[in-house]
């Protein structure tokens, strides 16, 4: 009996959630947006397979993606009936015998287990996930959370998908270091700039060399990326929030003081509500801001005492606006997002790859 970390990846969720309350559509091109109206400004938010062989993708807007794909079903994404579905997802994987489980988001978790037979147990995990849920999911296995969440794009879908330490290189070794969960593109850059092109190149990289040029911590950190290595074990610990945020794309941009102002203050009101539920303050304050055709800034300021007063929000998201001076340039977004002072203990420890938590 040897230590595993399944991690089942649901198998196009949002959009398989959808095709259960409405059969009739499989087999049919489907979008989820945050809009099923191709005219306004949305984006998608996941698509069927089916239209994904048309070039859709997430975060793609919605009229280019209509226009790509004109005889799709556009749906309006519903968080609420997303949410129930995760629900009964979570609590099927921790009914699994002696499981443990680290939940990721509404659609994936780690699952921890002892077995002699690693395989077996992962299509019995997708055994009770189809009969509680109606739903498919993609198993990969790995001893590390690194390996199992890179061997899920293996088999996908519906598949189970194994690497181990041995087998790693084989699979991984040609791939760029971008290919490794939690290098994103501005690190694969540099790590280019070192002459670190694949993940074998990472994996007998230099330590020293990488701890000069990424620090002690981060660069012997992605070593152990390159090689597969890592956290192996699973964290139940239940997520804690450290922030909560909204933002609107309007239909049509906002160039009027008043307008900018009130949508401001809209923003900071939910915001406030949000932290008001978990009754911590707001001590920081951060401003996203997309002007046209599509410049994107962010902005953050530290309040001088934490607050839940609405107000003060949006006054410190306006001041950060004014001092981008930008005034008369149309505004297409605006975000507001309220970082919270520290539960008492203060938060878990970093763990290596954090978790998003569920939405």
């Amino acid at each position: 009996m040897r230590p595993w970390v399944p991690h089942v990846d649901m198998d196009q969720f949002i959009a398989a959630v959808e095709l259960l309350r409405r059969p009739e559509l499989v087999g049919v091109p489907v979008i989820v947006g945050t809009s099923a109206d191709p005219t306004q400004r949305a984006v998608v938010m996941t698509a069927t397979y089916e239209a994904r062989a048309h070039g859709i993708r997430s975060g793609m807007p919605l009229r280019t993606a209509h226009r790509k794909c004109p005889e799709a079903v556009l749906l309006p994404v519903d968080h609420a009936h997303y949410e129930e579905a995760s629900a009964v997802v979570m609590a099927t994987l921790r009914a699994h015998p002696g499981a443990t489980v680290e939940v990721l988001g509404w659609d994936e978790a780690f699952v921890g287990i002892e077995t002699d037979d690693p395989a077996a147990q992962a299509r019995a995990i997708q055994a009770e996930v189809l009969a509680a849920t109606g739903l498919q999911c993609s198993i990969g296995i790995g001893a590390t959370l690194v390996r199992a969440k890179t061997a899920t794009d293996f088999g996908k879908p519906q598949g189970v998908y194994q690497l181990t330490r041995e087998t790693w290189l084989d699979v991984m070794g040609d791939r760029p270091t971008s290919a490794l969960w939690g290098i994103g593109p501005r690190i694969a850059a540099r790590l280019d700039g070192l002459g670190l092109h694949t993940v074998r190149d990472l994996a007998g990289a230099d330590s020293p060399s990488l701890q000069a040029a990424f620090g002690p911590a981060t660069g012997p950190h992605l070593i152990a990326l390159g090689r597969g290595e890592g956290r192996h074990t699973v964290d139940d610990t239940p997520w804690v929030a450290r922030a909560h945020g909204h933002e609107t794309t309007f239909q049509r941009d906002l160039t009027e003081p008043a307008e900018i102002d009130a949508a401001l203050h809209e923003l900071a009101g939910a915001v406030v509500a949000d932290l008001r539920s978990e009754g911590r303050a707001c001590a920081r304050v951060h401003l996203k801001v997309r002007f046209r055709p599509f410049w994107t800034v962010t902005r953050v300021r530290t309040l001088s005492a934490p607050t839940l007063d609405a107000g003060v929000v949006a006054e410190t998201a306006a001041a950060l606006l004014a001092a981008l001076d930008q005034d008369g340039r149309p505004i297409r977004l605006l975000g507001i997002r309220g970082d919270m002072v520290p539960p008492p203990g203060g938060y878990d420890p970093p763990r290596s790859h954090g978790r998003r938590g569920a939405p």
